[in-house]
């Protein structure tokens, strides 16, 4: 008896960044991940998926039984074992299609590949104070990283970014061809994982979690890491001016412990805003918090501060938004396209011009109410399910296109 059943394409994603292990990035590896296996079910299995996942997310990606696999890499983002045996893998699994959710592309990967470049922050804000390497040695890496995205976009068969402000930073920079470049907006995560309970039972839960980090209202937000295009030390200067007319409030700086927020905190206790003995500081650094406490934070803030120079997206924010938060950014790079009409902005190399717009807002409740019914409406455009079906319309095109 023949066998008729039709051999299906097999696609490969590098999800080595799956979940929180790789911060924001993680956050569209787990969302375009879980929500194109999740169509491809619906579409009757159209394609066989590889996961590849490292040690530290593998347990975490529960498997689909349905032509997914998952498989564990032991190799490290951006080494040179990276490089060197991650094509053997990939020709081992028979994959006629990769993606690749960042620029860390083997440059002798033996297959057809899409990739997401998700901004251009290496070439347009190369900082060694972004590093702990030597200095020799980061500048060394800074010319790999720069041949590996330059090799990628001009083999790969698609380029995904995740705006129009970054797909146009593509072409200037690298001169890669407009029709080979897909712009496929993130989406917003839905923070809460029960349903809304009443607003009394809310309250108290939101003091108890308030308490937990030892915050006290009211407060301005950050949530994010400490990079230092992120501008988080501008902002704490010009929180300490604000403070002479507004005493009351304080700054929570959310994001994991590391290198670059230890340079932060040093910053805040020269200025006297935050010691590290003290019980009560009027700068909050909480470390890294789970989606759930998250959003409490995000729902009691008075409003969420972005001061970045340069973001190829921007998700914080928008997050903020979904929780109806007020929020004033930096008027930079892809924000005013991402936030569009739902956030007050100011120029962030101008401390005169953010010091009053922050000023301004703390002091105009309607303005406040009004940001905050504006942003519920502006992040329903946002949503990973969109996003997921746009890339899986993308390697359709790319496992139709010759280049």
């Amino acid at each position: 008896m023949l066998n008729n059943t039709k051999k299906l394409l097999r696609i490969g994603i590098d999800a080595r960044f799956y979940g929180p292990v790789g911060k924001g990035l993680g956050r569209y590896v787990q969302e375009v991940v879980d929500n194109v296996l999740l169509i491809n079910k619906g579409n009757g299995n159209e394609f066989e998926f590889v996961v590849f996942l490292g040690p530290d997310n593998f347990n975490k990606f529960i498997c689909p039984k349905d032509s997914v696999h998952k498989r564990k890499i032991s190799l490290s983002w951006y080494s040179w074992r990276e490089q060197l045996f991650f094509p053997f893998i990939i020709k081992k699994e028979r994959i006629d299609l990769m993606h690749y959710p960042h620029f860390n592309v083997p440059i002798f990967c033996p297959v057809a590949f899409v990739v997401t470049i998700h901004d251009l922050i290496l070439t347009r804000f190369p900082s060694r104070r972004a590093s702990m390497l030597p200095s020799s040695l980061y500048w060394f890496k800074q010319l790999a990283y720069r041949l590996i995205i330059k090799i990628a976009v001009k083999r790969a068969r698609r380029v995904i970014t995740v705006s129009n402000f970054t797909k146009d930073d593509i072409i200037k920079q690298l001169g890669v061809s407009p029709e080979k470049i897909v712009v496929t907006y993130e989406g917003v995560a839905n923070l809460s994982s029960k349903e809304t309970v009443e607003e009394s039972r809310d309250l108290i839960s939101y003091i108890d979690i308030l308490k937990k980090y030892n915050l006290s209202r009211p407060y301005l937000l950050y949530v994010g890491n400490a990079y230092p295009h992120k501008n988080l030390i501008k902002l704490l200067e010009v929180f300490s001016r604000l403070r002479l007319k507004n005493p009351n409030i304080s700054l929570v700086m959310v994001g994991k412990d590391d290198y670059f927020y230890q340079r932060v905190k040093r910053a805040a206790e020269k200025l006297g805003l935050w010691r590290k003995s003290a019980l009560s500081n009027v700068v909050s650094f909480p470390g890294y918090v789970p989606d759930t406490d998250l959003q409490v934070l995000y729902k009691q803030a008075l409003l969420y501060v972005f001061p970045s120079f340069y973001e190829g997206f921007g998700l914080p924010p928008l997050e903020a938004m979904s929780q109806s938060c007020p929020v004033i950014s930096s008027n930079q790079a892809s924000l005013p396209e991402i936030l569009g009409q739902a956030a007050v902005y100011f120029d962030p190399y101008d401390e005169k011009d953010m010091q009053e717009k922050i000023s301004a807002l703390i002091n105009d409740l309607d303005l406040r109410k009004e940001l905050s019914l504006k942003g519920v409406t502006h992040v329903q455009v946002f949503d990973w399910y969109k996003c997921a079906l746009e890339t899986l319309d993308v390697y359709r095109q790319a496992l139709l296109s010759r280049k």
